[in-house]
Parts: structure tokens; sequence; C-alpha cells
């Protein structure tokens, strides 16, 4: 790609030619999850969905692999966001991961569920709108495992973390309470 010097490249630029050659396209999947910075992994195809009906682009310059969403699968969780004054079509972080569950088998179950993971910490979907991509996308019933363990997983995190903070307070710390008993013990 040729640029003037003073020209700004984002870390996105791939993203926005992407956009500019298939303005009906949406961005998904794992280009989704690197935008939203929900993967470890960096894509070297711009993945973009688009409807069944729609012409298959014919792009040399900027790979792309493109993948066919119908319904209310193509419609739901659609953000726009202006990258350099472009206008992007891109997914949100509760429907990519659901789509990656549905996508599962190509591009992988361990990037769906680092992609849940990460969704999880960073607090960038709640539960409940990950549940309802999950239903759009037709993956309700093999993403509850997974969401239910990540919930458990927090749960746990968070009760020890209250009771830890609780016995410092009340002065019930197992050391404290060792030292107390083992002077009352000397001769």
């Amino acid at each position: 790609m040729y640029a003037i010097p003073s020209f700004n490249l984002t870390e996105h630029q791939t993203l926005i030619q992407a956009a500019q050659r298939v303005p009906h396209g949406i961005i998904c999947l794992l280009s989704a999850l690197s935008f939203h910075d929900l993967t470890t992994q960096s894509p070297f195809e711009v993945w973009m969905a688009i409807d069944p009906k729609a012409r298959l682009p014919k792009e040399e310059i900027i790979p792309l692999r493109i993948v066919r969403f119908s319904g209310r699968s193509l419609t739901a969780g659609v953000e726009k966001h202006s990258i350099n004054g472009v206008k992007v079509s891109v997914y949100n972080p509760a429907k990519t991961v659901a789509d990656c569950f549905k996508y599962r088998n190509k591009i992988g179950l361990d990037v769906a569920m680092e992609a849940l993971r990460d969704c999880w910490r960073k607090k960038k979907a709640t539960s409940d709108e990950l549940w309802r991509s999950a239903k759009v996308c037709r993956v309700a019933r093999i993403m509850r495992p997974y969401l239910e363990s990540q919930r458990d997983e927090i749960r746990n995190k968070e009760y020890s973390r209250v009771r830890q903070a609780a016995s410092c307070e009340s002065g019930t710390n197992p050391e404290r309470r060792f030292s107390a008993v083992a002077l009352s013990l000397r001769p």
C-alpha cells in the first residue's frame, strides 16, 4: 500500500480498506475479536459477513474471508464505528462471541472459549447481552455450559475476595488467631 508520509495509519487500516471495498459487509468473527481486543490472535484475513443473496466481492488486494449471515443473524448487534473518517460496521462483542461459537468448527472451539473468557474479564458484555446474542445465533444450548462456568468462576472469586476482606476486618484472621492461642498456651 502506498501512502503520503503524513498519512495517519492505524492498526485497523485493513478494516478501513475492507469496509470501503465491501460497503454492505460487516466485520465479524476473528477480525471483530481483534477489533474489540478479545483475542491474542492476529487474523491475516479480514472476516466479513454479507447477505446470502449479495454478490461475492471480487477482492484481490485485501485478503477477505466472506461468511454469509441471514435475517436477524446479519442485522443484530451491528455497531457503526468511525475510523479515520470512514464508517466501519462491526458486530458488538456479545454478538461476536456468539458468532464464534456458531462457527467453532471453522475458527476453533478454543478461540470461542478464549473470546468468552476475555469478554467476561474485560466486561465488554453482560451475561444478558451474551444470552440474547446466543439466541439470535441459535447457539444458546451450546453456549450455556460455558456461560455458566464463567459465571460460577466469577462468583467463586468474588465470594473468596469478600470472605477474605470480612475475615480481616472482623479480626478473625487465621494467623492472628493462631498467634493469640500460642501466646495463651505459653507457660
